[in-house]
C-alpha cells in the first residue's frame, strides 16, 4: 500500500490511485479507520438499542411497542386495530410497519410463544410452533394489553425511571420499564447482535418470584431449591441433569435437553405427539419423519399428519401392525428434532455494558434496579406530600383570620400585588401566598379550611413512613417482597415443561428393524454388484454383464450383514446389505463405485462380507510381500462410510483375499509359473492397516506376483510340493504329472 498524505493534524488522507469511467475516483482507504468510523457505529447500535435485552427483560422495540399501547389507553377492557397500534409506535421505533407488527405477534397471547404474553390478541396471530402458519394482516387483527402489563406500568408516572426523546425529539419514552417482577427470566428472549448473542429461556413466574424473595431475605439464598428448572411455553419435557442445570445457573451458558411429550392410543394403534422442543416446529419434524421412511431407516410408520387445531399441538403417527410405540419414540428422539438442546446465553445489558450472568447475579441486578425504582417512587411520593403540606401549612394561617385575607385581596388595587400582600400579611411564602390567592371565593369559609387542614397530621405521617423507607433497605425490601408475593398470587401458573430425571431414561442402542433373509451376493469384476434372493436365482437366468465383465464373487449371506468395499486407491468403503435393493440376475446391479461415491477414476477391487468382523484380509503385492490385517481393524464405532489408508500403497496390489480363520490356506502363483501354497497362520497379523506386509514369495528379477487364491481340497494334485517349510520361499513349477490338471485364478 502507498504511504497516505498527512493532513496538519497527522490524520492520514485518501490517496487518489485513478479514474474509472462510469464509477468515478478510485480512492485508497485504510481498513482500520473505514472499519472504526463506519462498521464499530452499526456494531455497538445493534448490541444497544436492537438485539440484547435489559434488565427489565425487554429489547428496545418491545418496550416502545408496549408504552405506546400504555398511552393509548389500552390497559383495560378496549381493543383496538393492530395497524392502529402499529401506526402508533412508529412514532417511538423508526421501523417499517411490517417490522413493528411481528414484534407484537410475538408478544401476543395468540402467538403461544410466551408463557405470560404482553398482548392480549383476538384474531389470527399464528403459532410459534409452526412455520407455515403464517399471521394475519394488522388490518384483520386487534389487541390490547394484557392485565400482567399494569406490573410494569403502575410506577412509570412516578418518576420511577428515566425518560429520553425519540428519535425525532417529539416525544418522550422510557428507557427501562419498572417491571415489579423479574419478567427478565420470566419470558423467553433471544437475539443475535454483532460479534454475541443472547438467548434465555424462560422459567415459571412463581419459582422465579419466590427464588428473587429468597435472594432479598438471603444472599446465599439456595435458588435451586425454589427455581427446578426452566419452563417452556410449548410444554415439552426437560431431561433433568442437575450438573447441567447448576452450570446454566452458574454461568449463565450451557444447554438444556429436551424432548417431545406423547401418548399412544392403542385402539386407534397411533402415537399423537402433544409437545415439541421450543427449538423446533411442527413441518420440521414432520419433514425430517417423512424423509426417514423414504429413506427405509423407519419401517414402522404407516402414515403421519398434522393434526394442529384450536386445542393446540397435535401430530398424528399411524403405526404398522405389532409395532413397539415406545420403542419406536426412542428410535425418533435419536433421529429427529423431537429430541433437542436449548442453548444457554444469559447476556443482558447492565447499564449499557453486555454481560453474561448466571441466574443469582442476574436476579440481584434485577433487586437492585427494582431497589432503585422503589426508592424513587418513594421519594417522588414523599415530594408530592411534602409540597402538598407546605401548601396546607400556608392554609392553615389564613385560618387564623379568614376575614383579614379577604381584606387584604380586596383592598390591594393591582392583582400583581395580592400575592405579595398576602406573604407580608401572614407570614407565607410565595407558594403558600399563590395558593391562597386561587382559592375560589366560594371556599373561603372556615369549613373549607378546616376541611383541608385536617389532613395536615396524615400527611405528616405518611412523610414520616416514607422518610423511614428511604432511610431503611430492610424496609425497602420488604415492600419488593410484598408485591412479589401478591404478583404470585395474581399470576402465577402451573409448570408446562415436565421434569424427568436423565437417570430414569434408558438409553437403549436401538438397531434398525431390518428383515433378515437369505441372499446371494455377486461382485463382477468391472465394480457391479447383485443382490439376489435363492429364489429368484432359481428362476432367473444367465447372468447379465457388460461385454468383458465378469462374476469374481460370490457369497451366500443373509440380508443383515455388513460390507466391505477395497478399492484400488487404498481406500475401504463400507456399506450395509439393506442398503442394496432385491434384483434379478437379468439387470446389470449397482456400480459401487457410483453408488458408495467413490473418488473419481477410483475402481472396487474385492468384497469382504461378515457380521461380527472377524477373520482376516490379506493383502498381495506385486514385489512379493503379502500383509495380514485383521479384519475388526475396518470396525468403527461410528458410522463412518469411507476409511482412508486401507492398506499400504508402497507396491501395486496384485490381490487380495478374505480368509474366515487361520486354518485357510492360499495359492499364490507368480508371472514364471511358479506355485506356492501356504497356511494363513503362517504370517503374524499386522496391528496397522497401512504396513508394507512381509516377504512371502522370493522373485526372479523380471517377474512379479500374479494372483491369490483361497485352495479347495482336490485344486492340486500334490498340494506338498506347493508347501514350502520356511518363508519367504520361491515356490514350484507345475510337475510333470500336473500337466493335465486345471487351476482358476
Amino acid at each position: 500500500m502507498a504511504k497516505r498524505k498527512k493532513s496538519s493534524e497527522g490524520a492520514a488522507q485518501p490517496k487518489i490511485q485513478g479514474y474509472i469511467a462510469g464509477a468515478g475516483e478510485v480512492v485508497e482507504e485504510n481498513i482500520a479507520s473505514t472499519l472504526q468510523e463506519n462498521f464499530m457505529p452499526y456494531a455497538m447500535s445493534i448490541i444497544m438499542s436492537r438485539a440484547i435485552p435489559e434488565i427489565d427483560g425487554f429489547k428496545p422495540s418491545h418496550r416502545k411497542l408496549l408504552y405506546t399501547m400504555y398511552k393509548m389507553g389500552l390497559l383495560g377492557q378496549t381493543r383496538t386495530k393492530s395497524a392502529n397500534i402499529v401506526g402508533q409506535t412508529m412514532k417511538l421505533n423508526p421501523h417499517g410497519d411490517a417490522a413493528i407488527y411481528d414484534t407484537m405477534v410475538r408478544l401476543s397471547r395468540g402467538y403461544e410463544a410466551l408463557l405470560h404474553p404482553f398482548v392480549d390478541s383476538k384474531g389470527n396471530f399464528g403459532k410459534f410452533y409452526s412455520r407455515d402458519m403464517a399471521w394475519a394482516a394488522s388490518r384483520y387483527t386487534e389487541a390490547k394489553l394484557d392485565p400482567i402489563c399494569s406490573e410494569l406500568f403502575n410506577d412509570i408516572d412516578k418518576d420511577t425511571v428515566d425518560f429520553v426523546d425519540n428519535y425525532d425529539n417529539t416525544l418522550k419514552e422510557p428507557t427501562l420499564l419498572p417491571a415489579a417482577f423479574p419478567s427478565v427470566l420470566v419470558n423467553a428472549n433471544t437475539g443475535i447482535a454483532v460479534g454475541m448473542a443472547s438467548s434465555i429461556c424462560s422459567f415459571n413466574l412463581e419459582e422465579v418470584c419466590r427464588t428473587a424473595i429468597g435472594l432479598l431475605k438471603d444472599p446465599e439464598f439456595d435458588i435451586m431449591s425454589t427455581l427446578a428448572a426452566p419452563d417452556f411455553t410449548g410444554g415439552a419435557q426437560i431431561i433433568y441433569d442437575r450438573q447441567a442445570i447448576e452450570n446454566v445457573y452458574r454461568t449463565g451458558r450451557g444447554s438444556i435437553r429436551l424432548r417431545a411429550r406423547y401418548t399412544y392410543d392403542k385402539y386407534a394403534n397411533c402415537i399423537d405427539i402433544l409437545s415439541i422442543p421450543q427449538t423446533t416446529t411442527c413441518e420440521a419434524v414432520i419433514e425430517k419423519i417423512i424423509d426417514l421412511v423414504k429413506q427405509g431407516k423407519i419401517r414402522e410408520i404407516a402414515d403421519i399428519r398434522d393434526e394442529t387445531g384450536i386445542d393446540g399441538l397435535k401430530i398424528t403417527i399411524d403405526l404398522k401392525r405389532s409395532t413397539n410405540p415406545d420403542k419406536l419414540m426412542q428410535k425418533l428422539y435419536k433421529m429427529t428434532p423431537l429430541e433437542d438442546t436449548f442453548s444457554c446465553n444469559f447476556n443482558v445489558l447492565i447499564a449499557g455494558t453486555p454481560r453474561v450472568l448466571g441466574v443469582r447475579e442476574l436476579l440481584n441486578e434485577w433487586s437492585a434496579f427494582r431497589i432503585e425504582c422503589v426508592k424513587r417512587r418513594t421519594y417522588f411520593d414523599l415530594h408530592k406530600k411534602q409540597d402538598r403540606l407546605h401548601l396546607l401549612r400556608g392554609l392553615e394561617k389564613i385560618l387564623l383570620d379568614i376575614d383579614k385575607a379577604i381584606s387584604i385581596i380586596r383592598g390591594t388595587e393591582e392583582e400583581s400585588m395580592v400575592v405579595p400582600n398576602l406573604m407580608q400579611g401572614f407570614d407565607i411564602d410565595e407558594i403558600q401566598a399563590e395558593y391562597v390567592a386561587e382559592i375560589k371565593l366560594r371556599h373561603l369559609n372556615r369549613e373549607y379550611i378546616l376541611k383541608h387542614t385536617d389532613d395536615i397530621a396524615q400527611l405528616e405521617k405518611d412523610i414520616a413512613e416514607l422518610e423511614a423507607i428511604l432511610g431503611s433497605s430492610r424496609k425497602i425490601k420488604a415492600i419488593i417482597i410484598k408485591e412479589l408475593e401478591g404478583i404470585i398470587k395474581k399470576y402465577a401458573q402451573p409448570r408446562r415443561s415436565m421434569i424427568i430425571y436423565a437417570d430414569d431414561i434408558v438409553e437403549e442402542d436401538i438397531e434398525e428393524d431390518v428383515p433378515d433373509y437369505p441372499v446371494n451376493l455377486f461382485f463382477t469384476k468391472e465394480g457391479y454388484f447383485k443382490k439376489i434372493t435363492p429364489l429368484s436365482l432359481r428362476m432367473g437366468g444367465e447372468q447379465k454383464l457388460k461385454e468383458g465383465d465378469e462374476v469374481i464373487e460370490h457369497i451366500e449371506t443373509t440380508n443383515n450383514s455388513d460390507i466391505v468395499f477395497f478399492s484400488d486407491r487404498q481406500q475401504a468403503y463400507k456399506a450395509k446389505t439393506p442398503q442394496f435393493s432385491d434384483t434379478k440376475a437379468s439387470v446389470l446391479g449397482d456400480y459401487i463405485p457410483s453408488k458408495l461415491g467413490f473418488d473419481e477414476g477410483e475402481n472396487a477391487v474385492y468384497m469382504v462380507t461378515t457380521k461380527d468382523y472377524s477373520g482376516f484380509v490379506f493383502f498381495f503385492f506385486e514385489n512379493g510381500k503379502a500383509a495380514k490385517v485383521a479384519l475388526d481393524a475396518y470396525s468403527t464405532k461410528t458410522n463412518r462410510k469411507k476409511l482412508t489408508g486401507a492398506y499400504s500403497d508402497k507396491d501395486k496390489l496384485a490381490a487380495v483375499i478374505y480368509a474366515p480363520d487361520d486354518d485357510t490356506e492360499i495359492l499364490l502363483r507368480s508371472s514364471s509359473g511358479r506355485r506356492l501354497l501356504f497356511k494363513a497362520s503362517d504370517l503374524m497379523t499386522k496391528t496397522s492397516r497401512a504396513t508394507q506386509g512381509v516377504a512371502l514369495m522370493k522373485l526372479t528379477k523380471g517377474h512379479r506376483l500374479l494372483s491369490a487364491q483361497i485352495y479347495t481340497e482336490g485344486m492340486l494334485a500334490s498340494p506338498e510340493r506347493y508347501r514350502a517349510k520356511n518363508l519367504p520361499a520361491m515356490g514350484q513349477f507345475p510337475g510333470a504329472d500336473e500337466g493335465g490338471e486345471q487351476i482358476t485364478f
